[in-house]
């Protein structure tokens, strides 16, 4: 039987996300390496997705309150 593994393609698509986008992300360890093309089993990606921080989680630059940095004009 033939073991199926998904590209750098497969797995952007997979987590509906550009090649651009995925190149930003730490993947987890490729289980397979064919000369240079990397290669992942769908539940290696499912499980690594499946534990990723949600969005806005674990950081950044926290959101300015709209009130505080935009005065009303009509409230002078």
């Amino acid at each position: 039987m033939t073991e199926r593994y998904l590209s750098m393609t497969e797995v952007a698509e997979r987590l509906d996300i550009t090649k651009g986008a995925l190149a930003r992300y730490k993947l987890p360890d490729p289980d397979v390496i064919v000369g240079k093309a990397r290669g992942w089993r769908e539940e290696t990606i499912d499980q690594w997705n499946a534990q990723r921080p949600g969005r806005g989680v674990g950081g950044g630059r926290p959101r300015k309150n709209k009130e505080e940095t935009h005065e009303n004009p009509r409230s002078r």
